[in-house]
């Protein structure tokens, strides 16, 4: 709460900034009212007006308390503004990023203008003239603060969400954001709010298509595809007219093909590569087979698709205003790795991330060395509840995957025979040991494993478990990340980021089974995200 409360308190200097002067003395009676209504309250850090709460009520109250409680909104003689309209217009771009106008008073704006417009063509009620006065001001005033706080930061705090979130976002130079918007004077409120925004060029996409997916919602026309048998290349089916305009209205099939021939229900070559193209945004098998999956995801309803749009745009304005130059991100929910540097990505592969009940946590990293051959000292909830059962039912268990049991830590660290240990007496609360396992090819980090230190002790690696990359669902993990090619991003690294070494020396290291720590000549930035929806065109070197 404090730090949202100093999130909208820059936002009182935003709209300090916006004016570029204070103006003429207003009439006398606004200022009086508006005075009266900052100053007392309904109750403790609540704002009324029109009916509405007002978000950002002490803000406010210390906003005007700093102008001599100046309108902002209107002139001397108490008419609106201009700029009034400029900033409904404002509200508006709310909607093209995924929230909505009416957070943002965007109709009891309206509502309050169109009665001032109406009386003042009419018998005028002076006291609910000035009355309303009084409400589109602060009305408008809130609007905009809050508007820019969630444009810079998002609505919802992240950490009420997941606890987990660990990125932060610095506050956005806003005092020389505004003079580089206005440099004579001449203020556009949609454009000052815009800086805000975030600038990623993956942002701007998801952005567009959510227009996109609001025009498909709009065509009434939007049928549910009916399950049955799966659909194959040279495969007749009635369903495969309705599959080509969707894929056609979706942007994976060509306008100009979806009527080129006379469809008889075929499943025809020209359909095929737009189920590819289909099935590989979706991150489903892209294999032209279109079966429940396939078809589950084109029924996908456009609605949700527009939540889902909006809740992914939301995650993009929790993030820093810069990734970097140069970064390694996850994404969780896609199960996906990519790095980038130089604004290119330079290589994508799939990865594996925690179960649902061992979820890999979300925040930012500084990757600072990796380890060859790596032992792993297995964390204490694992060996309790996924180790200590195997051991019970066969001791042989530790010999064949390598595992030593420890005690104590450093000079005073001790081997234990597993023999003298009374396997049956153990539990979660009662096990003093610690489980290490040696380096090898059972070893659950497999050959290499990329560190960048966190109090979630989640890191990068190889693994032994090849399978696991050739399943759609590929949440299986502990909580780390788990690598396709890890022997890929080893070489980047080392070769050709650093200069570290050569191809011959790292393959000595790994054919050598010792355990060796290799610090990078300089940090590289991890970035553990999690997106439902992205846009594959910007970067991404294309996943076989």
């Amino acid at each position: 709460m404090i730090k949202a409360v100093k999130k909208l308190l820059l936002y009182c200097l935003l709209l300090t900034a916006l004016l570029p002067g204070m103006p003429a003395m207003a009439d006398d009676e606004l200022i009086e009212r508006l005075r009266h209504r900052l100053e007392t309250l309904n109750e403790p850090g609540q704002l009324v007006a029109g009916e509405q709460i007002l978000y950002a009520g002490q803000p406010l109250q210390r906003l005007y308390e700093r102008r001599g409680w100046q309108p902002i909104w209107f002139d001397e003689k108490a008419l609106p503004l201009a700029l009034l309209d400029d900033a409904i217009d404002a509200i508006d771009l709310a909607f093209e990023h995924g929230l909505d106008p009416e957070l943002y008073h965007r109709a009891a704006l309206a509502e309050a203008l169109e009665w001032l417009g109406a009386s003042a063509n009419g018998d005028r009620d002076r006291d609910r003239d000035r009355r309303i006065l009084v409400d589109v001001e602060l009305l408008a005033s809130d609007a905009l603060m809050t508007l820019g706080h969630h444009l810079a930061y998002g609505r919802i705090d992240p950490q009420t969400i997941d606890p987990g979130w660990m990125i932060e976002r610095e506050p956005p130079e806003l005092l020389a954001r505004l003079v580089g918007a206005a440099p004579d004077g001449q203020i556009n409120l949609r454009r000052v709010l815009e800086t805000l925004l975030p600038r990623h060029a993956e942002y701007g996409a998801l952005v567009q298509r959510l227009a996109l997916q609001r025009a498909i919602a709009a065509d009434a026309d939007w049928q549910l595809l009916h399950s049955g048998p799966t659909m194959r290349p040279g495969d007749l089916d009635p369903r495969l007219s309705e599959i080509r305009r969707r894929l056609a209205m979706l942007g994976d099939l060509p306008v100009d093909l979806q009527d080129t021939v006379e469809h008889d229900g075929r499943y025809d070559t020209e359909l095929e590569p737009a189920v590819i193209a289909f099935q590989r945004r979706h991150g489903l098998d892209a294999d032209g087979i279109i079966g429940a999956r396939t078809l589950a995801a084109l029924n996908f309803a456009p609605e949700a698709r527009i939540d889902q749009l909006r809740a992914n745009l939301e995650r993009w304005r929790w993030l820093p205003a810069s990734l970097g130059e140069e970064y390694i991100l996850v994404n969780i929910a896609g199960f996906d790795m990519r790095v980038v540097s130089g604004g290119q990505a330079v290589m994508s592969q799939r990865v594996v991330v925690g179960q649902p009940y061992r979820h890999t946590p979300v925040f930012t990293g500084r990757m600072s060395y990796l380890v060859l051959n790596p032992s792993w000292e297995v964390p204490h909830k694992l060996a309790t509840q996924d180790q200590l059962p195997k051991i019970r039912a066969d001791l042989a268990y530790l010999d064949e995957m390598g595992f030593s049991i420890l005690q104590g830590w450093g000079a005073s660290e001790v081997r234990i025979d597993p023999h003298d240990i009374e396997w049956s007496s153990l539990s979660r609360r009662n096990f003093p040991y610690r489980l290490r396992q040696a380096p090898g090819p059972n070893n659950a980090l497999g050959q290499v494993k990329f560190m960048f230190p966190n109090r979630h002790n989640v890191y990068l690696h190889d693994s032994p478990a090849r399978g696991l990359f050739a399943q759609e669902d590929r949440a299986r993990s502990s909580g780390c990340i788990r690598l396709e090619d890890p022997h890929r991003l080893t070489e980047w690294l080392l070769i050709e980021r650093g200069g570290l070494m050569n191809a011959e020396r790292i393959r000595r290291i790994l054919d050598s089974g010792t355990e060796t720590t290799i610090r990078l000549d300089r940090p590289i930035a991890v970035h553990l995200l999690y997106w439902t929806a992205w846009v594959d065109e910007f970067g991404l070197p294309p996943r076989k």
